[in-house]
């Protein structure tokens, strides 16, 4: 059974190193100011689409992502360890989208690449801790759709048979192709690249990432070298309802909080030491 899979991507900002740069004036995220790097739980759903791939011969997996050309190195790395082929979504008037915009121009784009059997992504992105994305892409689709997945057990008969990870517990469920799913940061971790695919893929680039003198830019014939590239009037998509002017929410600041360390004292095992510390729990009435 051939499949074709299309995996939702993101290049995030590292929230580690979030300082007073973070934010613009408009409230959206300044990305320049921040680290780039892939969306650990899309990671997850890469592997997750990888070996779907693995166990079905003549299946597809492609990257589709959505951002400024510096994007184009989520598709790369998707490249390199497996994936087939890409798609970046990008337009200066698409910037500044909350998930509502985001997922309404994934979806666009997905339908753009028609006949899709499997949607798969992380099940929320760490610059927005919303999960909100996937569930919004299924819906504007019309698409079955499985969240908090952390493994794709089987594909068959057309139904795709997935353990999920739940309060309380674990439970299997079993939905009809086309389907949406959202796999947790608990799924198996992404396998690692591929030396050989490196070399084939290190110059595949979006047209907007080139600048025109690389010394490789003969190379840019050879097919496979050129990724998907889709703008809003690309993928038939109004632009009313991407970008700012289609995202209702609004965020007005974002504080990097420091937490600092109160007086403290060291205590030895004493019977003195012991006694005064029961005495000032029960005085602050901590205890008692």
């Amino acid at each position: 059974m051939k499949l074709k899979i299309v995996v939702l991507a993101k290049q995030v900002p590292d929230t580690r190193n979030v300082g007073k740069d973070a934010m613009t004036a408009e409230g959206t995220v300044n990305r320049a100011a921040l680290p780039a790097i892939f969306n650990p739980e899309d990671l997850n759903a890469l592997e997750q689409a990888l070996r779907i791939k693995d166990q079905h011969p003549g299946s597809t997996v492609g990257i589709l992502t959505m951002g400024p050309p510096r994007a184009g190195e989520i598709i790369r790395q998707g490249l390199y360890r497996g994936a087939d082929e890409g798609w970046l979504l990008t337009d200066r008037k698409s910037a500044g989208a909350d998930t509502l915009a985001t997922s309404y121009f994934l979806a666009k784009g997905i339908e753009k690449i028609g006949n899709v059997d499997i949607v798969i992504g992380g099940r929320q992105a760490i610059d927005g801790d919303t999960a909100q994305v996937g569930p919004q892409v299924a819906q504007k689709l019309g698409l079955n759709q499985v969240t908090y997945a952390e493994e794709v057990l089987k594909i068959e008969d057309g139904k795709a048979t997935i353990r999920r990870h739940i309060d309380g517990g674990v439970e299997t469920v079993v939905a009809p192709l086309p389907v949406l799913i959202t796999v947790n940061g608990s799924a198996a971790p992404a396998r690692p690249c591929n030396v050989k695919r490196v070399m084939k893929y290190k110059y595949a680039t979006c047209p907007m990432e080139r600048k025109g003198d690389e010394p490789w830019s003969s190379l840019y014939a050879r097919p496979y070298l050129t990724l998907g590239q889709w703008s809003i009037a690309d993928c038939g998509a109004d632009e009313a309802q991407c970008g700012l002017s289609g995202s209702p929410t609004k965020v007005k600041t974002v504080q990097n909080i420091v937490f600092q360390a109160k007086e403290s004292k060291t205590l030895t095992g004493s019977d003195s030491d012991v006694e005064s510390l029961v005495k000032e729990l029960l005085d602050e009435k901590i205890i008692g």
